[in-house]
């Protein structure tokens, strides 16, 4: 057994796609759009085989404002980019794109080197060896 997919409700579809695109490899299908519903999605490729899916829908309401508090739910995405010259790289060229660096390159308590940014939408993402 193996998880398809992860997938994310977002209001920023088309910005959530080129983000993970140009910083993360993805490669989107086509989208979909029901034009009843007004749903609109992409699946997003990486090219391990992890599958991602961005939605969109007017009747999604935003999550409550929880300040710093974690919410139940999706905690982050991770993504192994194979060093830590790599995640510092990248956590750099995100920073300097403008994407809040929550956490900055660092090896954690149980041993991983990561860095954490938000993404458009300010889901966190891990970025690790």
């Amino acid at each position: 057994m193996r998880i398809e997919h992860v997938a994310i409700w977002t209001r920023r579809l088309e910005q959530l796609k080129e983000f993970y695109e140009r910083y993360f490899g993805a490669e989107a299908s086509n989208k979909y759009l029901n034009p009843e519903t007004r749903f609109e999605s992409y699946f997003l490729s990486f090219s391990s085989g992890a599958r991602l899916e961005l939605m969109q829908s007017p009747k999604v309401a935003d999550l409550p404002d929880s300040g710093e508090a974690p919410t139940t739910g999706y905690a982050h995405l991770a993504f192994s980019v194979g060093s830590k010259e790599q995640v510092e790289q990248l956590t750099a060229e995100l920073g300097a794109a403008g994407f809040t660096v929550a956490n900055a390159p660092r090896t954690t308590g149980d041993g991983y080197f990561e860095s954490v940014v938000l993404d458009p939408d300010g889901n966190r993402v891990e970025i690790t060896t």
